[in-house]
């Protein structure tokens, strides 16, 4: 895998009724190849994924790899807690052409051990051979962590395992998997607020909840940093940890579909068990928002949103 930079776990745009808005999506996807972004994950975590029947999840699979069009690399998120049933979904991205590669999460509520994470992700490297696949390492949303020398495993048995995105929250598993990995394994972090300590252990980028928001500034922070321009990264880390923090204020996405809804791009929908900020919250999102000047936007989306 040769991905590098700040890719935007996009989110889901849904419409009042709950469906999936598909021009919403268009929309965002486009704004953020323009804004610079260096490649798109769709239906992961951020994008409600746990949420999409499998027919939505495709489909909007299938809406950001037609409305990016190729400028940069699109990846699935691809996650269950059931091996069978993943090994079963998965296969049916092998029909999508265009798609990048495959982001899967540790499978949640079971707590698998070591051996029962390597096998589960094995059998999914195997199900989509030749795509390249992306472990999700994210113990605070599954209760299972994956260890770097089951990584490491995975790496060498499955030639098409090539990347982790890293979300422990532990700054020392990266520099575990930076030492252990072949070279050409790519880790990205998978938090906004510790991305740069993350590059400097070793990550090659970061899949950003806050780019979604703000896709050119979270950009250039992740660039600057592989660039070893570490004055500008720290002074736009410095200036966006608000917004980092804001967007965990309420449970993922929907601090973020808040912002992008205060900036006229989509509805703030979110289906249950979630549901929008409260008032109160909101007020606080749209200063934060205010101060970092993200609403200085034109409304794109119609009036319908509000």
């Amino acid at each position: 895998m040769e991905t590098t930079g700040c890719g935007t776990a996009i989110v889901t745009p849904f419409r009042v009724d709950g469906s999936v808005d598909e021009e919403a999506l268009r929309s965002l996807a486009h704004w953020q190849v323009e804004s610079g972004i260096d490649f798109l994950v769709a239906c992961g975590s951020t994008g409600e994924a746990s949420t999409l029947d499998e027919d939505e999840w495709l489909h909007v699979v299938r809406v950001v790899i037609d409305t990016v069009g190729g400028r940069v690399p699109v990846w699935a998120g691809c996650s269950h807690n059931s091996t069978r049933a993943l090994v079963k979904k998965a296969a049916r991205l092998r029909q999508i052409e265009g798609l990048s590669a495959v982001l899967s999460s540790n499978p949640w509520y079971n707590k698998p051990s070591q051996e029962g994470q390597y096998q589960h992700f094995l059998a999914l490297a195997r199900a989509v051979d030749p795509l390249p696949v992306c472990l999700y390492n994210v113990p605070g949303r599954t209760a299972a962590n994956l260890e770097p020398q089951t990584v490491a495993r995975l790496a060498g048995d499955a030639k098409n395992i090539e990347a982790i995105k890293e979300a422990s929250g532990e700054v020392s598993q990266i520099k575990q998997l930076a030492h252990r990995l072949p070279r050409g394994f790519r880790i990205f972090a998978g938090d906004d607020g510790l991305a740069l300590a993350a590059i400097a252990a070793g990550a090659h980028g970061l899949v950003s909840v806050a780019s979604n928001e703000a896709p050119d500034e979270v950009g250039r922070m992740v660039r600057s940093a592989l660039l070893n321009d570490w004055t500008q990264a720290r002074e736009i880390e410095r200036r966006y940890t608000r917004l980092f923090e804001a967007n965990f204020w309420d449970a993922n996405p929907a601090p973020v579909k808040t912002v992008l809804n205060l900036m006229g791009k989509i509805n703030d929908t979110v289906r249950l068990p979630l549901v929008p900020p409260d008032p109160q919250t909101r007020a606080r999102l749209e200063r934060v928002a205010g101060e970092l000047g993200l609403l200085k936007f034109v409304p794109s989306y119609g009036n319908d949103v509000f």
